[in-house]
């Protein structure tokens, strides 16, 4: 089962590295999250479980640091404040918690990622809408055929498997490989 897992991983991380849409896309939202940041926007992460981890961890890379000290970047995971997040959820419904906050925070030029390893995340969804209203671009970061999420996009990060550990470990690679586009291209050493 070891060698079985591990060789899995090797193949999607073959099939993301032969998939030039995909690599394209991920430019594309470095990309857009350099222009993002440099106008003095932010990005604003959300996914549940083991997305809601990516999410803070790819948001502490952008506001603490990647591969070197330079100032911070503005990006928050909408899950961090748990006191909002229970009381909305209590008060409205989970689905609300993340489009609540991005109403509350997101601005026009600002940037949500969404992640959700099937794309169906209701929750998520509703977000993207929110995001969607604000004037914000809405990155998805989800599995083989993006779900509900792919039409909610302006960037699909979809990454070709249905295998929910594989799409997370590929979806923090991606994470990483833009954190570091990002970060190379406004703070060039």
């Amino acid at each position: 089962m070891i060698r079985k897992n591990i060789q899995s991983s090797i193949d999607l991380r073959q099939a993301v590295l032969a998939d030039d849409r995909l690599l394209e896309t991920v430019q594309m939202v470095a990309e857009a999250m350099t222009e993002t940041f440099s106008a003095g926007g932010k990005v604003l992460f959300c996914g549940n479980g083991g997305s809601a981890a990516d999410a803070q961890h790819l948001a502490a890379e952008f506001s603490g640091r990647y591969y070197y000290d330079r100032p911070p970047l503005y990006a928050e995971a909408l899950h961090v404040n748990t006191s909002f997040l229970t009381a909305v959820a209590n008060d409205y419904s989970f689905d609300e918690v993340y489009a609540r906050m991005v109403k509350a925070a997101g601005r026009k030029g600002d940037i949500l990622v969404a992640i959700s390893t099937s794309g169906n995340s209701s929750n998520i969804i509703k977000a993207l809408h929110a995001a969607t209203e604000a004037g914000m671009t809405t990155v998805g970061m989800t599995g083989k055929d993006g779900g509900k999420m792919k039409t909610h996009c302006s960037l699909l990060l979809n990454v070709p498997s249905t295998d929910t550990p594989r799409i997370q470990e590929v979806h923090i690679m991606l994470g990483h490989i833009i954190c570091q586009l990002v970060e190379s291209t406004l703070f060039p050493r």
